[in-house]
């Protein structure tokens, strides 16, 4: 199955209605979606590359927008529609242990990984932010700063390296991503330590 929604992803990015599903992709991944905004992203900034700082900065709105609906969903809604669509995902267990034992200033580094590198999923995040009443504000700033800091580094990547960069960005930024967003987290870990 997923498997074919990552297909059926893919198919958008050939369409004329491209730059919509863009906003939509984004939109939905950061609340419920399964399937990363990049999907989509990399093919159409491959293909129209004069648009590629366009499609970063829908990517961006969109992604934040959807975050913002996340953060309602876990703030509001927790009962009634986050419990479900997690249970749904197979992530109630994991995020109910989260919720128990997270502060307010890992909730803000969890913010930043999840927006770079989806470190834990970005819309596990935006519910749980919610869920534990992190200043909208706050999470609105965080938001803008990981989901631009991805979508503008992989416009800058594909602008600059084109067609030769897809199969590195395909097959390693989540890795690469990841390793920052590690060493960020062993940071805040050393300093917490410290402190």
């Amino acid at each position: 199955m997923l498997r074919r929604l990552y297909d059926w992803t893919m198919s958008l990015a050939a369409r004329r209605s491209a730059e919509v599903w863009l906003a939509i992709i984004a939109f939905v991944e950061s609340s419920i979606f399964l399937v990363p905004a990049d999907v989509l992203f990399v093919p159409m900034a491959l293909a129209r590359p004069q648009r590629v700082w366009r499609y970063a900065l829908v990517a961006t709105v969109f992604s934040v927008l959807g975050g913002i609906a996340g953060w309602y969903l876990g703030h509001y809604a927790y009962e009634s529609i986050a419990k479900p669509i997690l249970e749904f995902y197979g992530k109630l267990d994991a995020f109910e242990q989260l919720k128990a034992s997270v502060d307010y200033e890992t909730i803000v580094l969890l913010l930043v990984t999840s927006g770079l590198a989806h470190l834990p999923p970005i819309k596990v995040v935006t519910i749980l932010s919610g869920a534990v009443n992190i200043d909208l504000t706050l999470f609105i700033i965080s938001a803008i700063v990981a989901r631009g800091a991805r979508f503008f580094l992989l416009a800058w990547l594909l602008q600059r390296y084109g067609e030769s960069i897809r199969h590195f960005i395909e097959k390693r930024l989540g890795l690469l991503t990841g390793v920052v967003a590690g060493i960020m987290i062993v940071a805040f870990i050393g300093y917490r330590l410290v402190h």
